[in-house]
């Protein structure tokens, strides 16, 4: 498995900062949270020479796109709109920066009534179909992530991740924790065109984002995992999930060797 983090552990620090960080600590991959100084709106008015720097490091780069305050699945067009034009402002801000993919949330319902998700399903899957062609005309992955196991949120299970996955023609991000809150972890692992996973563990009822290990995950399921991008608040704890995932595969090495 290949395995980075993300830079939510490393908030408001620079981007040289992140990647020097994960080339001391032997990761391969990391995935940059593009809020607050990382927005893009801002980045794409920074000097091009200011993106140099990712040329300077052997690290595979993914992006998180802008999520807070913003909503596909919005009833409010001027929401939606706005949501659209940052989705693609990401897109080309890992076009400026070599990023392989960008990842994105679908949304959520803020009255909880069957038809108002309906509703929201089908402003959500055409805001991120329109983000998706505009991702793949600049040459960059464009994937839907999967979240926790409540009514609000879209995406809360394998089957419905599939169904937008489908319909907006996107990848898929896994994250191991929301998928925990559901009632079949395992259904998520069995999706097709997943790009990369997000990594962390909780108690099997909220999103925690707990060391992997410290909760109910089980960690079995990982074994095939080619992307892993631990997702953690906490520097230490993506050190010690990183150890954790670095033993696992010397046992699946071990046990196949026999």
């Amino acid at each position: 498995m290949k395995i980075g983090f993300s830079t939510l552990a490393l908030f408001m620090n620079s981007m040289e900062h992140f990647l020097e960080t994960a080339t001391n600590d032997g990761f391969q991959l990391m995935e940059m949270l593009c809020e607050g100084p990382y927005w893009p709106r801002n980045m794409l008015l920074m000097d091009k020479k200011e993106f140099e720097i990712f040329n300077s490091y052997d690290v595979s780069v993914f992006l998180h796109a802008p999520t807070i305050d913003l909503n596909p699945a919005s009833l409010n067009p001027g929401i939606r709109e706005e949501t659209l034009k940052q989705l693609n402002e990401t897109v080309d801000l890992a076009v400026e920066i070599g990023a392989k993919a960008i990842t994105t949330h679908p949304g959520m319902i803020n009255r909880l009534e069957d038809r108002i998700r309906e509703w929201g399903m089908v402003y959500s899957i055409e805001t991120l179909q329109k983000a998706n062609d505009y991702a793949e005309g600049r040459g960059i992955k464009f994937s839907v992530e999967n979240m926790p196991n409540r009514y609000a949120y879209f995406c809360n299970s394998a089957e419905e991740h599939e169904f937008f996955v489908k319909e907006s023609g996107s990848y898929a991000t896994v994250d191991t924790g929301h998928a925990n809150t559901s009632d079949d972890p395992a259904s998520f692992f069995k999706m097709k065109k997943i790009i990369y996973y997000h990594l962390n563990d909780n108690d099997g009822k909220k999103d925690q984002h707990l060391a992997l290990g410290e909760g109910t995950f089980d960690l079995s399921l990982l074994n095939g995992v080619n992307n892993g991008i631990i997702e953690l608040n906490n520097y230490e704890n993506i050190l010690k999930s990183r150890d954790l995932l670095v033993s696992l595969d010397q046992s699946i090495s071990d046990v196949n060797a026999k």
